[in-house]
């Protein structure tokens, strides 16, 4: 049986939610599968991947095939890094303890890019948000200074014209 590890849609029209599935080849994309490895969610900013790193792991060694996107995923979360760790430890290049050192060390620099990256839309949207904010003030204060001038002008021009007179 070719098993396959794909993403599984569910979600609303317009909103995507995918579960990452161990499946046979031949069900339905959202059909019946063989495990839930994790869940995948495009809609926020950065997208959130949960994954079962180990079930991954145990899948990919015992032949399962990930799809493009789930290949993606599955890098993005460090699954297929550990897998190719794994073949060096069978093949006797490195030992357990080193494997895992190495694992942890690339998911803190990880864990460190994602922080960076939600940091750096928080401060963009703050810095939009404060931008938006002084634009709303200069147009205001250009309507208070364009009414203003108005009624200062006629109340000058008639003081003046009565002073002629007198």
């Amino acid at each position: 049986m070719p098993v396959k590890i794909r993403l599984q849609r569910h979600g609303k029209k317009g909103k995507p939610f995918y579960w990452i599935v161990a499946a046979d080849a031949r069900s339905k994309r959202d059909g019946k599968y063989l495990e839930k490895l994790g869940i995948y969610n495009p809609n926020t900013n950065p997208a959130t991947v949960e994954l079962d790193v180990d079930g991954t792991v145990t899948w990919l060694q015992n032949g399962a095939q990930p799809t493009d996107t789930a290949k993606n995923l599955l890098s993005y979360k460090g699954a297929l890094l550990k897998n190719h760790l794994a073949g060096g430890v069978r093949k006797g290049a490195l030992t357990e303890e080193q494997a895992e050192a190495k694992f942890t060390a690339w998911l803190e620099e990880k864990a460190g890019k994602i922080q960076a990256k939600a940091d750096g839309l928080s401060e963009s949207e703050a810095k939009a948000k404060a931008d938006a904010l002084a634009a709303e003030k200069a147009v205001n204060d250009a309507r208070i200074a364009a009414a203003a001038p108005v009624v200062e002008e006629e109340a000058t021009a008639e003081t003046e014209a009565t002073n002629e007179e007198e």
